[in-house]
């Protein structure tokens, strides 16, 4: 596997893992069955990265700002981990 690769492939990490957080915030405006596997999978993978932001900044007035400060958050590590990886390879 070459170089470019790798980086593709923690690119795509980082956009799936970013595409479900925002899914998971559309969720939260619809009626869905908690029980149903996919949804149970986007929550599941989701919320150890949205826990620890949710305990540093509580919701607002019912708005929970911790998916924006997620993907914020990992948007940065992206470019951290991208910019690492271009330096090793």
């Amino acid at each position: 596997m070459s170089s470019f690769q790798i980086i593709q492939l923690v690119n795509i990490v980082f956009e799936v893992l970013t595409w479900l957080i925002i899914i998971r915030c559309v969720l939260s405006f619809i009626r869905h069955d908690p029980y149903q596997p996919l949804i149970r999978f986007v929550y599941e993978v989701t919320e150890p990265i949205m826990a620890p932001f949710r305990r540093l900044i509580p919701s607002t007035s019912g708005i929970d700002f911790s998916p924006i400060i997620a993907v914020l958050a990992i948007t940065l590590v992206q470019k951290l981990v991208t910019q690492l990886l271009w330096t090793i390879f």
